[in-house]
């Protein structure tokens, strides 16, 4: 008589990990207090915007043209760096600690639901652009505020932000292309599973 032989692990309940890999897998909720540390940040970005805009609208009468624009151009970069903080936040949480679970939610952001690690990247560089315009324009709209040599380094900064823009789009072009199964999912959804 044959011993009886063991079924093959089914891959949608895996086998328990051992001590040390579990230590390491779980080591990832260590990054859930700097989350909550960016949402603090965020509302003292709040905080300062709507001092900003306080400040637009009760010195409406007494500002001129140029210096409401850097109030506004102020207010834009504002709104910038908490896009950017949005991004860390809820694409960095997504993609390195935990699944967020708010596939089907009417509000969820529409890039969510592709963002990887280089997706991340390439996002955040971008916004770093966004930001490094505002403050260029900020230079350029007063430049008698700032020397030859701020605005020759602001420029220098920002066409370094776009040139490694460029280089991590590139990379990650080319990561895609070369290794598509790692990054596009095969699996399509059951139709009932949307509704």
């Amino acid at each position: 008589m044959s011993a009886p032989k063991h079924a093959p692990a089914s891959p949608s309940q895996p086998g328990p990990m051992k001590v040390l890999p579990k230590v390491i897998f779980m080591s990832r909720w260590l990054q859930v207090p700097l989350y909550l540390g960016l949402i603090i940040a965020q509302a003292v970005y709040v905080v300062l915007f709507l001092k900003e805009v306080w400040h637009l609208v009760t010195h409406a009468m007494t500002l001129d043209e140029t210096n409401i624009m850097l109030v506004v151009l102020g207010l834009i970069d504002v709104v910038m760096i908490s896009n950017l903080l949005i991004m860390v936040i809820v694409g960095g949480y997504e993609t390195f600690v935990s699944r967020l679970g708010v596939e089907g939610h009417p509000d969820e952001p529409e890039w969510l639901d592709h963002v990887n690690a280089g997706v991340l990247k390439v996002k955040l560089s971008m916004a770093l652009i966004s930001i490094s315009s505002i403050h260029l324009l900020k230079t350029f709209i007063n430049p008698d505020q700032h020397t030859f040599h701020t605005v020759l380094w602001q420029v220098i900064i920002h066409v370094a932000f776009l040139v490694s823009a460029l280089i991590m789009a590139w990379v990650d072009r080319l990561t895609t292309h070369t290794h598509p199964k790692h990054f596009h999912s095969e699996t399509i959804a059951p139709q009932g599973a949307l509704d």
